[in-house]
């Protein structure tokens, strides 16, 4: 197998909510979409991203309601404490704040319109066998 690029796709009640959040914020840009389905990208390493409505009907029927929940979109990145200041600047909560675990990972987390958690880590150090 040759993974060529990685998609995270999220059932969510306001997709228009969603794509305004990670493309104001996060520097997501629309690749396509329709009333009910909107893909995102960036030119970086992000994980791609495709928003579904609930209940859309291209989803088999046993995944139709679900919501995207339970789950953190994590990105890990450099200059965590600036990303967190300009996110507080751009009017964003901060739902989880900045923190550093025993183990070296620095994080924080936000929330979108539709619930989905979205985690910024910055590794301080390597973790130790004791903490990995």
């Amino acid at each position: 197998m040759h993974i060529t690029a990685s998609t995270v796709s999220l059932t969510v009640e306001d997709v228009a909510a969603s794509k305004a959040f990670l493309t104001t914020h996060l520097g997501y840009e629309e690749t396509a979409a329709t009333e009910d389905f909107v893909s995102l990208a960036r030119e970086d390493a992000a994980v791609d991203i495709v928003l579904l409505r609930r209940g859309i009907d291209v989803l088999p029927a046993a995944q139709r309601d679900q919501r995207a929940s339970g789950l953190i979109l994590a990105f890990t990145l450099t200059g965590l404490e600036d990303e967190e200041k300009r996110l507080r600047a751009e009017g964003v909560e901060i739902t989880m704040p900045l923190r550093e675990e025993p183990w070296g990972e620095r994080l924080f987390q936000v929330t979108d319109p539709n619930g989905v958690v979205i985690q910024f880590v910055e590794w301080v150090s390597v973790p130790d066998a004791e903490h990995a």
